[in-house]
């Protein structure tokens, strides 16, 4: 799971707390806790399973003393509420923009120029408090599941709630309107808020069952947790002012709670949903409770340095991630390792704390009170030209990064036009020894921001089934009279520019059937929801019938096995899965199709290497970015169905040499990163191994598809 972030306001001068409770040292204290088990979840995550829930503290505390704050004192007009939304900018944006315009600065002078654009867009958005919506987005994108964590991926939480204290006034200050309509406002305003929690809530359960990944940033899916923070501020308040009984009990019992699911709760469990209910239900209590008194929870929650990290746990929210995400690219490039030791983890512990106090000390305080910004006025101009220029901070990389993209991708085009040139894949044909161009290029003719782009013109002219599979796009390449269908998964979709290169040579009309982390297979695999399994079931089944019926001449098929098989564990899958492809290729065979099987490709998935990444931090060191044909191989239960056919019609492609000349797994060869990713190839080293497909082709005699 992701990272959270603390912004509820609670400190000795804070206005929005229950007139009959004052300053509340156990609030300061949850707030404590919830930034301590985040910040070890984050460094620790195998230890702290359930630590991203620290986000859910936050989100009830605010809840709670916004809604105390709106009820105490209730907005009446615009001028109300512009003064509301002055108070949280003057709180929380100039820290929170401190720390983005940091972050801008470290990606340029750390990490590699790959992460640029990502990273440049996501300030962007993160300055603008929308970029949960940003990772909601790319949450779902299976390619992007390989990408560098961001630096500022904890954003995603203060966006939800930046949110929430826009909206939240005008709900609260509607209900207060209507009550003096109707004369209840007691039952008004509690039956609103409670309207939103039951709303969210429901939706929330839903939402993260139907599309778990994006269930987990987006707004609608969070608003519950901030309502039950203000319906404990409605209780509090108008029901019952005065402590519960067995207040002490309680408190312990919600303590207690919170950190049971910080070691209970797992990130492959379905959340927020009802999972959530969790940390907010267990919050809510030591909140209700409000307990005092030496058996309480109260000693343990006011203790120094307890109130001390509550103090700065805004700060040292925004300060660890950053860290954590960039201190190993500055490691690497002080020639110490790039992978963070105990040491090291203390050490950020130590970092962030500092950077924390600090920036509570000259930022959040000086700018809360500053007399610069006494009127909303002032404080809207501040914000609007503060925003303005860190996301001109994270524009200009992109901008970078941009231009650095398009004048390579210029440069390549050049030397693909050459029939003399021997980029990429042409290195490796038997003739490049002669070839006096040739030489040098074993050095790097590709920058890896670009190479985190090459793909395959199936993206970019959307021809992907994606989760649930009731779209089934269909794209057609070349016009010629033999019909070859491609079939698979992304693995099937990155050979698209070697056989379009090829389509004009061989008179062959390409049309891609391709998903996104679905195999082709009668066997139902483990995919998010029961609804994507059965999605990805009747995709399969029609593409079979398509491509069966259809008037195709052949059909070109790979396969990534991204997700075991469903009930199943990997070792399980890979014997099982081999029966779920056998009988989609007699069907084709059936059919009188001739059937093109290409071994999927070695890679580093397993490994964790984004190749374009470690390229980048490694130019002068690429063997950091090799492998093995035995360490960069995965299963592929589809050629190994392939090889159990004695058939004329079926025919295997091994492409392993392609990538691993010499039994060493090349990154770079020919000047030309080899993937994408972890495991996708870039479509200019794609392109250049078509030489290599056609005579591969050749030799099984499958080649014309006569």
């Amino acid at each position: 799971m992701q990272s959270s972030a603390p912004v509820a306001e609670n400190s000795p001068q804070a206005t929005a707390a229950p007139k009959t409770s004052g300053f509340r040292a156990d609030i300061q204290g949850l707030r404590a806790l919830a930034v301590g088990i985040v910040l070890l979840y984050h460094l620790w995550p195998d230890r702290f399973h359930g630590g991203f829930a620290g986000v859910d503290v936050f989100f009830v505390i605010s809840g709670f003393l916004i809604t105390s704050h709106l009820i105490n004192k209730p907005p009446r007009s615009w001028g109300d509420i512009a003064r509301f939304w002055a108070r949280r900018i003057r709180r929380l944006l100039p820290a929170s923009l401190l720390v983005l315009f940091v972050v801008g600065i470290g990606t340029f002078l750390a990490a590699p120029q790959s992460m640029w654009a990502d990273t440049g867009r996501q300030i962007v958005s993160a300055a603008l408090y929308v970029v949960n919506w940003d990772f909601a987005i790319s949450s779902v994108d299976y390619l992007a599941a390989d990408n560098a964590p961001s630096p500022v991926q904890h954003f995603w939480s203060l966006s939800v709630e930046e949110q929430f204290y826009f909206v939240w006034p005008m709900i609260i200050g509607l209900a207060f309107l209507i009550a003096t309509k109707v004369g209840r406002s007691k039952r008004v305003v509690g039956f609103t808020i409670l309207g939103v929690f039951l709303a969210s809530f429901v939706f929330s359960v839903w939402y993260t069952a139907a599309e778990p990944a994006m269930a987990y940033f987006v707004t609608p899916t969070r608003m519950w947790e901030l309502a039950t923070g203000g319906l404990v501020a409605v209780f509090v308040i108008y029901v019952r002012p005065q402590r519960l009984p067995f207040s002490s009990l309680l408190g312990w019992i919600g303590l207690a709670g919170i950190v049971m699911g910080t070691f209970l709760i797992r990130a492959d469990m379905p959340f927020p949903g009802y999972i959530a209910l969790v940390p907010v239900a267990s919050t809510a209590l030591v909140i209700l409770a409000d307990s005092r008194g030496r058996r309480s929870v109260l000693p343990l929650l006011s203790l120094r340095p307890v109130r001390f990290l509550g103090d700065i746990s805004y700060s040292v929210y925004l300060w660890h991630w950053p860290l954590i995400v960039l201190v190993p690219y500055f490691s690497e490039k002080l020639g110490a390792s790039e992978s963070l030791g105990v040491l090291d983890n203390i050490a950020i512990i130590l970092v962030s704390i500092l950077a924390a106090w600090a920036s509570t000390t000259w930022v959040e305080n000086r700018f809360r009170k500053a007399s610069l910004l006494g009127s909303s006025q002032r404080t809207f101009a501040f914000a609007a030209l503060a925003m303005a220029l860190v996301a001109a901070l994270g524009l200009s990389q992109m901008v970078v990064a941009n231009k650095i993209v398009e004048q390579n991708e210029d440069r390549l085009q050049s030397a693909l036009d050459d029939p003399d040139s021997c980029l990429g894949a042409a290195i490796l044909l038997p003739g490049a020894k002669d070839n006096p161009n040739c030489e040098g290029m074993d050095s790097l003719q590709m920058e890896p921001a670009a190479a985190k782009n090459d793909k395959s013109k199936a993206y970019a002219d959307g021809c992907w089934a994606s989760a649930p599979y009731r779209k089934k796009p269909e794209c057609t390449y070349g016009d010629g009279s033999k019909h070859v269908a491609l079939v698979g998964n992304s693995h099937a979709g990155h050979w698209l520019p070697t056989l379009e290169r090829l389509a004009d040579k061989n008179d062959w009309t390409i049309t891609t059937f391709l998903a996104s982390n679905c195999s082709i297979s009668t066997l139902p695999q483990q995919l998010s929801t029961q609804g994507e399994t059965k999605g990805c079931q009747d995709y399969s089944d029609w593409v079979v019938d398509r491509t069966t019926q259809g008037g195709f001449d052949a059909v070109i098929t790979s396969e990534r096995q991204s997700t075991p098989l469903q009930g199943m564990g990997w070792d399980e899958t890979e014997k099982k899965a081999p029966e779920g492809h056998r009988d989609i290729l007699q069907s084709w065979i059936d059919a009188k199709l001739d059937v093109v099987v290409v071994r999927d490709t070695p890679y580093p998935g397993g490994e964790d290497i984004s190749v374009p990444d470690c390229v980048a931090k490694h130019e002068d060191e690429l063997e950091e970015c090799s492998g093995t044909p035995e360490s960069w191989h995965w299963m592929d239960p589809l050629a190994a169905s392939a090889r159990t056919f004695d058939s004329k019609r079926m025919s295997i492609v091994y492409p392993q040499d392609w990538f691993c000349p010499d039994g060493r797994c090349e990154p770079v060869i020919g000047g030309v990163i080899t993937y994408f990713d972890t495991a996708h190839i870039t479509a200019t080293y794609a392109k250049t191994l078509a030489p290599q497909f056609d005579a591969s082709l050749r030799r099984t005699g499958l080649g014309t598809f006569d």
